[in-house]
């Protein structure tokens, strides 16, 4: 005769069997279960270690202009409107796997036309998040910049001013803005003037903002423009990234929908510069990878530094028939200058837990 015994452990349900088995029996099974169990341990302790991996793309749909931000053991994504959002937004616990998530936008503000929401980055402020995103004005039907705010880093974030926050229509509007604190608390944001709409040069800027996020405080300065044969017409997507004394200002160039474009930097001792431009791009074309950019810095469990990034894959560049998704490589460090080399093979993954944690 068998009878079933539910109990339950940590949240699982378990079934006991108790059967009426031969004496004999029950010694033999356990003598065979712990030959088993000695043949396990053996075979695992001679097993070598296997490290996990990761492919580029981690996300192989359209997800142009990306940010991540970590929140606790969270990253949050965040790219250009599409798939019918007006911010796209992803979440992962690794930075290689990806859930896409909800719409983080609510409704765009009374100066802003629909369908032309770009590069979104969010900072950490007092009392939620900040996002600082590029829309349309309608008025002047150029690009500017707003801020939005949300409790929480999934949103929806809210914008309900008049007038968006950086607007230099004299130069083409202003597009890519991206906040960053410094160490000793200030907060900077960086952008571009939108001047290859209209035959005009591109710059940096950056402008000091309140300690809230939301204000930009004094008056904003031009850091550099597109002054090196590789940029073209344009230089765009500003991300600072503070490494000891230094500051790395990495920037995108040249045609976004062709595989010129690639990711360049300068380099400088104070976040309001000056800077120093690097002649060459740190990181451009190769193989299957076209076009990467539109980058920003993300730093590991052991502080190591990441490059996320969008690219095309070679020869299907360009809307409609291609598109651009995301990627993660490492940023090395060679004598102080950076590099980004873009794989489309079996990479280590990021670090999720520092050394010496469980």
């Amino acid at each position: 005769m068998s009878t079933l015994n539910n109990a339950s452990h940590d949240g699982w349900r378990i079934i006991e069997r108790r059967d009426s088995v031969p004496i004999h029996f029950k010694f033999l099974s356990i003598a065979l279960l712990s030959s088993l169990a000695v043949m396990v341990g053996s075979s695992s302790a001679q097993a070598p270690k296997i490290s996990v991996t990761y492919t580029n793309p981690v996300y192989a749909s359209d997800f142009p202009d990306p940010f991540v931000l970590r929140v606790d053991q969270t990253y949050y994504a965040y790219a250009t409107n599409g798939g019918g959002a007006t911010i796209q937004l992803l979440h992962s616990s690794d930075l290689v796997n990806w859930v896409y998530g909800s719409d983080a936008f609510g409704n765009l503000p009374a100066w802003a036309t629909p369908g032309w929401t770009w590069a979104p980055e969010v900072a950490v402020v007092p009392g939620g998040y900040a996002m600082y995103y590029t829309a349309r004005h309608t008025e002047s039907q150029r690009q500017c910049i707003g801020v939005a705010f949300s409790k929480t880093p999934e949103g929806p974030f809210s914008d309900d001013s008049t007038q968006p926050l950086v607007c230099q229509l004299d130069q083409g509007g202003s597009i890519d803005a991206s906040p960053f604190t410094d160490r000793d608390g200030h907060r900077y944001l960086y952008w571009k003037n939108d001047g290859n709409c209209c035959g005009q040069r591109t710059y940096i800027y950056v402008q000091r903002l309140s300690s809230d996020g939301l204000q930009l405080m004094g008056e904003s300065k031009q850091l550099i423009y597109n002054s090196n044969t590789w940029e073209g017409n344009l230089i765009e997507a500003p991300t600072m990234y503070r490494r000891g004394d230094k500051y790395y200002l990495f920037f995108s160039a040249a045609d976004y929908g062709n595989d010129t474009y690639g990711v360049g930097y300068a380099y400088g001792y104070s976040p309001l510069g000056p800077f120093t431009k690097w002649s060459t791009p740190i990181m451009s074309s190769a193989g299957a990878v076209a076009g990467p950019g539109h980058q920003c810095v993300i730093t590991d469990a052991n502080a190591k530094p990441w490059m996320v990034y969008h690219a095309w894959q070679s020869g299907n560049t360009g809307y409609p028939n291609g598109q651009r998704s995301l990627r993660l490589d490492p940023l090395t460090f060679k004598d102080g200058v950076p590099s980004v080399k873009p794989t489309t093979t079996r990479q280590v993954v990021p670090a999720t837990r520092a050394v010496g944690t469980k």
